[in-house]
């Protein structure tokens, strides 16, 4: 098909500029204000799975090559090839390539089969995560069973036994155990998909108004396989006759939601009002023409009385009326004026799977997105929409998406009808920070002209609502869906549900195996004994047998070896595999039980998905972590500010806290005694508030900024000068976002905002709470209340925040008319942009302050500002506007116009906000990493945010070497370089030794470096040459923080370590961004948060904080795995003990396969007399409690090790078993060997039956006590199973031997249990059984204890009884810190005699090292500067100002924060590589230029940021 050119928006460039007012209103370019990446950021989202069909400019085709590849194996995570054109024409039939949709366009012959329907076929967008289906369950279910090469042995047994020449005696009884276990795994697997199969038919079944009764021609009703056709009637059956069978008379679909007309818009009333339903002077289209169809009738003809409404200009641009807008493109539209619809077009509510590709769906605000649909239409004038993403990365905040500028006027079902336009897609692909596509279409005027004008416009991820969000604060939004099903980005991300399997149940098989190879020697044994016997003659068997079964000696030992298979099959025993999943089912029940893991907060406890890997918690090396909603609350509060040289806020950290805990310093008590100071500076500052201005939207519990000396200064305490900069400062946090002011009714009214970033909601937030307030963000601007007064601010144009830029931007017109840029971004970024050789005094300052705040573990932020000119902005403004206009590296062209504005900037002063960290998490990491866990933390975020959390959560210290990975060149040899140069100082080169070396060890590393890398960087390294020493490197480290990684990059990154080292992995999150990480570990965690459950629909555990990890890892995990080590070990012992009696019987029968005991007993070996103990062994045993275990987190590195299974306890205890097997059976044949056996009342007992009476209940009692000796707990309930385990055989043979029908086993209890030898026989049996495990276990437990040993002796000496009488599940509280009276006091502070200047923690600034960093400095600070005398220069204060008391006033938090600074130790950030004060004091910007529009004074460190700050803010 021929494709249409794109038009050159370039060609009248010059036009965008002409006609400009000075009065130029507001124009909401938000459509270009977009999550772009710049040069590199590209490769930062860029998947592994990405198959690179994008066909942009070469400049993007070389960064999309670039994108997250890694080249090589990765256990199944591998990069694809470039695809060839057969894979590409073969994708286009499938769908998976390319696509190009149509709208309301034939489809070409090209792309029609034969009968007319589309040759292309998409995916459907029913998605389904559960394994089976109620058709593939048996069939699948059983193929997957009969994986395990235990159950294909006995179900070949239960064959062989049908055949009665190999002398089973009840074929059917053999096949009741697999038939137990094949049931039982069936009904857990059921139960555990069923779960899931119930989420996917709610997803699957909910509502969305979808067009219908208009052709779609992309796609063909026909097009239904035989297949599905089947599974639609054999679902009906099912329903159909589940109805009848209860009885009851619904309709087929009653409780649907799809069935409840949805209520007209203007009849329901908003619960909140939006951003855009407050205050506004021009009636928006919707309101001008009729109310936009929210009901499932046909689309409403315009009324015949109705005023004839003029089309919206095509720009997207607002103005009031009565002023002069410039010229504007137009853009055109999708609808085509002279194609008549035929009106019977609707929007009907249908189900999420009947959605299709090229469907028109129409959206409603709290809907969530049911596939990758691109905006056309939104109720927003300027066709912006909110969505909240919290499915796919976790996070709550609100992001904006665009409606094409051709689609707006496309509103209702008859305006879709009229369209007529295609969309060039690219392939699906799980990138969730790129798209790339464009609409073409031909744009006719309404005259009815039969020529038109080719036109297109490019489609970018910001015109693209995903599936799994959901929108918010929009009425309304209609689309078109682009992808469906499993080509959605969220569902690419997602990957298959995994089938794991436990790491000792994978070891198992191989020990089973080790049997099955003993069993065939046993076989091999007995049949060629009983060939080469019944071969010589003229002996027993001539007496004692009538005749060859075989017929031949060689047929015989053939017979024979087979009959021994069925003889010994316990060898291999089932009952192992049915004991396995009952132990594995109570264990996961005693998770979901566990109170200590109940969320009361959303009402959830611990809920394990899967059942059968509890014993891999227990072996836990490394945890891959998210950052944002699992280590996070991601709730920001703004806590600490700098303005014009003059610190602000009072703030006790949570990373203050995690320091002064390290240091031994009572946190609870320091903590009291702060926030109480706090809370008194909190009463202060609102009483001040109030006292200035009755801020109705002032609520004293949102306060988070406690700063009175901030509200003296504003009232004009210090000075006017001062009164101003705060004015400006706050009045620049204000206006420079994007937040969505949302008013919640009630007396007094509140506001709440909806930001991109909490950081951002944050700053607006506290801007609010002191009178600067964001009523309404909408077309005319931003509406503040200022103050008490009300007014409205334009904002011209938004340059908003990524992570290549690292600063937002808005350039605001003031109510005077002078125009503004206010920029706010990462202290590096804008200190580069700062005007030349001005404002030094300032600079400084600033960078000091700054630095003090981060080393508080605070997020700090530099705000700016520049005046424009009217000539200078419309210049720049013209280019902006092309470079959002442009089809090809429309990213890269909007960098460059941005940055070029973005200097000469005036500073105004820094935010420090604090990321607050979940409940305990400092705590959990600081237990995890006492037990030998190591911690790595994947997150999608910045560096500068994760080296924050690293310092909070006590990842890093100040005592570690930081080495940050960053390649900027992007070459393999550089990658290689750098990572040689760190491994050199471990003196390391990468060999396979080295490798090999460190599989073999567990032990942590040293507390000295840790890594810092991002998404770039890593793809460098996980190439197959480099991945190795990267490995090796960070094994080396104590912490491990990837940054800006992509979700496959994050399951490449657990595969690398789970394969490389061939240790046990844990992988943790909570968005849908972590679910290839959760199934790539072999333990996957989804905490359930606030944020969503995608991450719990993938995950093997769900939990509802981070904090309930170390109890799930430490205490279930640990218990888990050393009661099954316990009970596997036992199982094979109780069956070698028991196998290996028959198999000394048969020498002395000539290996005829005769049995030793009574065939019940055979049955009842594994059923009754010996499976509760040894279950339960599995299920209640505990060597120390809970709060034990968590006291000591130690005990979990036996896990690590893997000590409590290994192949030499398993042939241990087969060793023990074949003793104690030899024991049982020569203390019986050795009495009865020269002895009489003849009884008092004459009757002898040599025969079989009775001889087997005296072996079978030694060896069970042997078997159950040898049990009890290996079990750590021995309470009444053990004790009593043991017990009823032991009195049951001798009940059995009792009950069984006294009735006729046992045959020749009549009688025997009495004849035997009256022997005054049995009971000997029994009882040295039993004691010389036993006697060498309880020798060796004693010599064990005195002279070489294991730690868990000592730690019992100390709970027996009851030094561990304050845990009990505290009830206190913290394993730190007691015993690590000294007491206080052993704390030397230290001096007080001048101003403050309560603070103490020894609890000073010392954190890094919130922004990114480059390189490996160490203070070859002094201690005394990092820029050198003399702390303790350190003043503000007051050469250039005027006489008013000289008399504030800034620096003199006491500020508590601050000071201790600042004397700390004397104390410090070498730590990275003194590096001259780092951004510290030192650092953005030197820096001299490169992006500064004189500019003739501003005169400033020779040193304006003070006075020119704010000479026109007070005319603002009196107009």
């Amino acid at each position: 098909m021929a494709t249409l050119a794109p038009p050159s928006f370039e060609e009248n460039a010059g036009e965008l500029g002409e006609g400009a007012s000075p009065t130029t209103p507001a124009k909401r370019l938000r459509w270009a204000t977009q999550y772009k990446k710049g040069k590199s950021g590209n490769k930062k989202r860029m998947s592994i799975m990405d198959r690179l069909h994008h066909r942009g400019s070469h400049n993007s085709e070389k960064k999309r090559d670039s994108g997250g590849s890694m080249g090589g194996d990765l256990d199944g995570i591998q990069e694809e090839p470039e695809p060839t054109q057969d894979q590409e024409d073969s994708e286009e039939i499938d769908g998976t390539g390319p696509r190009t949709i149509f709208f309301n366009i034939p489809l070409p012959a090209a792309l029609l089969d034969e009968d007319g329907n589309p040759l292309t076929s998409f995916r459907r967008n029913k998605i389904r995560t559960a394994k089976y289906t109620p058709l593939s369950f048996v069939p699948k279910n059983l193929w997957f069973q009969f994986h395990n090469v235990a159950n294909v042995y006995f179900l070949f047994l239960i064959i062989l036994a049908f055949f009665s020449i190999f002398g089973a005696s009840n074929p059917g009884l053999n096949a009741v155990p697999l038939i137990v276990i094949v049931v039982l795994t069936s009904v857990k697997d059921a139960i555990e998909d069923f779960r899931r199969t119930i989420l996917d038919n709610e997803l699957n079944n909910s509502a969305i108004h979808r067009l219908v009764d208009w052709s779609n021609v992309n796609v063909s009703t026909e097009d239904i396989s035989m297949w599905r056709r089947i599974k639609k009637a054999s679902t009906r059956l099912v329903v159909r006759t589940y109805r009848l069978m209860s009885k009851k008379n619904k309709n087929a679909d009653e409780g649907h939601e799809t069935n409840v007309p949805r209520q007209s818009y203007e009849t329901t009333e908003n619960r909140r009002q939006s951003a855009f339903s407050g205050r506004s002077n021009r009636d928006s289209f919707v309101s001008a023409r009729e109310d936009i169809q929210m009901t499932p009738v046909p689309s409403p003809l315009p009324r015949a009385d109705q005023q004839e409404i003029l089309d919206r200009p095509a720009t997207a641009f607002s103005y009031e009326h009565g002023e002069n807008a410039p010229f504007a493109k137009k853009f055109g539209t999708l609808i085509n004026p002279n194609l008549q619809g035929s009106g019977n077009a609707r929007f009907h509510s249908d189900y999420w799977k009947n959605v299709q590709v090229g469907d028109f769906v129409r959206l409603y605000n709290d809907d969530q997105i049911p596939a990758d649909v691109i905006i056309l239409s939104t109720s927003d004038p300027d066709g912006a929409c909110y969505v909240e993403t919290k499915n796919l990365d976790g996070e709550t905040n609100l992001k904006v998406r665009h409606a094409l500028r051709s689609g707006k006027q496309i509103k209702h079902a008859r305006d879709c009808e009229k369209t007529e336009f295609t969309i060039e897609s690219e392939a699906p692909h799980p990138n969730l920070y790129q798209y790339s596509a464009v609409a073409r279409w031909t744009q006719y005027n309404s005259k009815g002209d039969s020529q038109g004008e080719e036109m297109a416009e490019p489609i970018s991820i910001n015109n693209l609502l995903l599936r799994g969000c959901n929108l918010r604060n929009t009425d309304w939004v209609l689309g078109v869906v682009v992808f469906t099903g499993y080509d959605t980005k969220i569902m690419m991300n997602a990957g298959i549900t995994p089938s794991k399997r436990s790491r000792i149940i994978r070891e198992l098989n191989w020990n089973v195996v080790t049997n099955f190879g003993l069993l065939l020697i046993m076989c091999i044994v007995s049949g060629l004994t009983e060939g080469i016997i019944w071969g010589q003659g003229d002996n027993t068997i001539d007496f004692f047998e009538f005749g060859s079964i075989g017929g031949a000696p060689a047929l015989d030992g053939f017979i024979t070896f087979w009959a021994a298979l069925i003889l010994f099959q316990n060898m291999v025993p089932i009952s192992l595999y049915i004991s396995l999943e009952i132990i594995k089912t109570c264990q996961a029940f005693f998770i979901y039980s566990d109170t200590f893991m109940y969320y009361d907060k959303l009402d959830y406890p611990c809920t394990p998905k899967s059942w059968n890997i509890s014993d891999d918690l227990g072996q836990i090396e490394y945890i891959f972590s998210d950052k944002t909603g699992t280590l996070t609350q991601n709730v920001m509060e703004f806590k600490k500010a700098t303005i014009n040289g003059v610190p602000y806020g009072e703030a006790y950290t949570e990373a203050q806290a995690g320091m002064q805990k390290r240091q031994g310093i009572d946190v609870e008590k320091e903590g009291a005694r702060v926030r109480a100071e706090i809370e008194k500076a909190r009463l202060g500052m609102l009483a001040g508030l109030r006292k200035i201005h009755d801020n109705q939207y002032l609520h004293d519990d949102d306060l988070t900024f406690i700063a009175p000396d901030f509200v003296s200064d504003l009232s004009g305490g210090s000075g006017e000068e001062q009164q101003r900069a705060n004015e400006q400062f706050m009045m620049a946090l204000a206006l420079c976002h994007t937040v969505i002011a949302d008013i919640v009714p009630g007396d007094p009214p509140r506001i709440e905002f909806k930001a991109q970033s909490p950081d951002e909601a944050a700053l607006v937030a506290t801007a609010r709470d002191v009178g600067f307030t964001v009523l309404e963000y909408g077309q005319d601007g931003i509406r503040l209340n200022v103050q008490g007064t009300e007014r409205t601010y334009r904002v011209l144009n938004t340059l908003e925040f990524n992570s290549t830029r690292k600063r937002m931007s808005a350039i605001v017109r003031m109510p005077d008319n002078r125009i503004i840029l206010f920029c706010k971004g990462a202290d590096s970024m804008i200190y580069s942009r700062l005007s030349s050789d001005e404002q030094s005094e300032l600079r400084r300052e600033t960078a000091e302050h700054l630095e003090l705040f981060a080393r508080e573990g605070l997020r700090t932020l530099c705000i700016a500002q520049r005046e424009l000119s009217e000539d200078e902005y419309q210049k720049w403004n013209a280019e902006h506007e092309i470079a959002s206009a442009a089809i090809t590296d429309r990213e890269d062209k909007l960098e460059v116009v941005a940055d070029s504005i973005e200097r000469d900037l005036t500073l105004l002063g820094g935010t420090a906000i604090e990321d607050r960290l979940q409940e305990g998490v400092p705590d959990t990491i600081a237990l995890l990493a006492e037990a030998g866990i190591k911690l790595w933390v994947l997150t999608g975020d910045k560096v500068e945010t994760a080296i924050n959390i690293g310092f909070s959560c006590n990842l890093l210290n100040n005592d570690m070497e930081l080495i940050v990975f960053k390649i900027d060149d992007g070459q393999h040899a550089s990658a290689e370089a750098e990572l040689d140069k760190h491994l050199k100082i471990f003196g390391m080169t990468g060999s396979d030794d080295e490798l090999k070396a460190a599989k073999n060890s567990h032990e942590p590393p040293a507390s000295t470096h840790a890594i810092v890398i991002d998404g770039d960087s890593l793809k460098l390294v996980l190439d197959v040459e480099l991945r190795q020493k990267f490995l090796l490197l960070c094994k080396q480290c104590k912490s491990v923080l990837c940054c800006r990684v992509s979700p496959a990059q994050k399951a490449a990154v657990v595969a690398m370590v789970k394969g490389g080292l061939d240790v046990m992995t844990l992988s943790i999150g909570d968005g849908a961004n972590d679910i290839a990480m959760i199934q790539e570990a072999d333990v996957g965690v989804g905490i359930a948060g606030e944020e969503g459950r995608q991450a719990v629909m993938s995950s093997d555990y769900g939990i509802g904080q981070f904090r309930f990890l170390q109890r799930l890892v430490l205490v279930h995990g640990r218990w888990s795995y050393r009661r099954l080590a316990e009970t596997i070990a036992n199982f094979f012992y109780k069956n070698v003990i028991w196998t290996f009696t028959i198999f000394w019987y048969q020498i002395y029968c000539n290996f005829d396969q005769t049995y030793l005991y009574d065939y019940t007993y055979i049955l009842l070996f594994n059923l009754a007399f010996t499976s509760l103990p040894i279950i339960f062994l599995g299920v209640l045993d505990q060597d120390v409690s809970d709060k034990v275990s968590l006291a000591v987190p130690q005990l979990y590195r036996r896990g690590i090790e893997r000590k409590e299974w290994t192949q030499t306890k398993f042939w241990l205890y087969m060793l023990d078993g074949i003793y104690q097997s030899l024991i049982c059976f020569y203390m019986a044949y050795l009495l009865f060997e020269p002895a009489t056996t003849v009884t008092t009342n004459g009757l002898q007992i040599d025969d079989r039956q009775r001889f087997g009476v005296y072996i079978g209940p030694a060896a069970v009692i042997c078997i159950n006590m040898y049990i009890l000796i290996n079990t750590y707990r021995w309470d009444w309930l053990m004790v009593l199973l043991v017990s009823i385990s032991i009195l049951l055989v001798w009940f059995w043979t009792g009950v069984y031997s006294s009735f006729t029908g046992s045959s020749y086993f009549y009688k025997s209890a009495i004849q035997c249990f009256g022997q005054p030898s049995f009971w000997a026989t029994t009882f040295l049996s039993i004691i010389l059984s036993l006697l060498p495990r309880f020798f060796i276990k004693t010599i064990q437990k005195v002279y070489f204890p294991y730690d868990v040993d000592i730690v019992r002796e100390q709970v027996q000496a009851g030094k561990f009884a304050y845990l009990d009488s505290h009830d206190n599940d913290d394993s730190n509280s007691k015993g690590s810190s000294a007491a206080s009276s052993d704390i030397a006091q230290p001096s007080k502070h001048f101003h403050y005699p309560s603070v103490s200047e020894d609890l000073r923690p010392i954190y890094p600034p919130s922004v990114a090292p480059t390189s490996t960093t160490h203070n070859p400095r002094s201690q005394n600070g990092s820029d050198g500067t003399d702390y303790t005398h350190h003043q503000r220069s007051l050469e250039h204060i005027s006489p008013v100002q000289q008399t504030r008391p800034s620096m003199d006033r006491p500020r508590p938090s601050y000071d201790r924060i600042r004397a700390s600074m004397d104390q410090i130790r070498p730590s990275y950030e003194q590096s001259n590589d780092f951004t510290s004060a030192a650092m953005l004091t030197r820096l001299e910007s490169t992006r500064s230029r004189p500019s003739p529009n501003l005169s400033r004074s020779a040193n304006p460190s003070r006075n020119t940021s704010y000479n026109h700050a007070n005319n603002d803010l009196c107009e």
